[in-house]
């Protein structure tokens, strides 16, 4: 994406032949895949073409902005790698991680909300007690949390898997240094009355990558790479709808701005600064340095 590209080009007038030719073409392109077997790749496939010929036709686009999106999504590819998913970023940017989203996590009586998975989630993090420490060296202000989990009946739920991943006070997940580090995230269970506690950090703003393409197009655009200071849960447990989503620190001034468009009013959380000195709810030592602790009472939807 460049600066130059052609943008509020004015409309053409459109003659009755030229608007035959166009519909033609989509109609013979809708036409080939009706003999597709599969219904819902029929579906999604000839909804595309109605959707992207309409966009086409919609803006009149130019050969030169319809090779520069190619070349776009060519370097976003490139970029890609198994540390670094570009095309998440994305598909983040437009909103349509937080649609689909959005889609498939309707609303359940008084569920938690979902919200985007994010690109730097990890498999096999390891495994912490409770009030075990996620940090695992990552600087940041200590942060004690603490919830439980249920279901839309309010009946605790025991050992349900609460996946936790967050970047340091820098900014930066683990995975982003490239040095093998495991920091910053951790997965425990629930206990028998349904209740998790640990310590993080207290959850600062930081931009998304923005070295690559999609950072360019942010950039070309006037947008900002920023995202709300914010920690992540991933929440599962049988016969429970699987719950992505984060937790957001009230008064942010980027709760109304954050570039993936993940905020979500019920997830915005308090996250109150104790100071220096105040006893740590586990005993814990933390010297003469100020702490925070938020609490996140997380409920799961049935799984349909």
């Amino acid at each position: 994406m460049t600066e130059n590209t052609t943008i509020d080009r004015p409309t053409p007038a459109i003659s009755a032949a030229q608007s035959e030719v166009e519909e033609q073409l989509i109609r013979n392109v809708l036409a080939s895949f009706d003999s597709c077997d599969n219904p819902r790749l029929k579906q999604l496939m000839q909804a595309i073409v109605r959707h992207l010929h309409a966009f086409i036709r919609d803006v009149r686009l130019t050969e030169d902005e319809w090779n520069t999106a190619i070349s776009f999504l060519t370097e976003v590819g490139h970029i890609t790698d198994d540390r670094r998913q570009e095309f998440i970023l994305l598909s983040d940017v437009f909103g349509a991680s937080m649609q689909t989203i959005n889609v498939n996590n309707e609303a359940y009586k008084n569920a938690t909300e979902a919200t985007v998975f994010g690109p730097f989630f990890v498999d096999d993090a390891p495994q912490i007690e409770h009030g075990g420490d996620i940090a695992g060296g990552a600087t940041g202000q200590p942060c004690w949390v603490e919830g439980t989990v249920a279901d839309t009946d309010g009946n605790p739920i025991q050992n349900a898997r609460i996946e936790v991943w967050e970047a340091d006070e820098d900014g930066f997940y683990d995975v982003q240094y490239g040095d093998d580090r495991v920091s910053g995230r951790a997965h425990l269970y629930s206990d028998d009355d349904g209740r998790f506690r640990f310590w993080g950090l207290t959850p600062t703003p930081y931009p998304i990558p923005h070295d690559g393409p999609v950072g360019r197009m942010l950039a070309a655009t006037g947008r900002s790479p920023m995202r709300a200071s914010h920690l992540h849960f991933m929440v599962t447990a049988p016969g429970q709808r699987a719950l992505v989503t984060h937790i957001f620190v009230r008064g942010d001034e980027l709760l109304t701005s954050d570039t993936v468009f993940g905020v979500k009013q019920s997830l915005i959380k308090d996250f109150v600064e104790q100071p220096a000195g105040t006893p740590a709810p586990d005993g814990r030592d933390l010297g003469d340095s100020t702490w925070a602790r938020a609490e996140f009472d997380i409920v799961l939807a049935p799984e349909i």
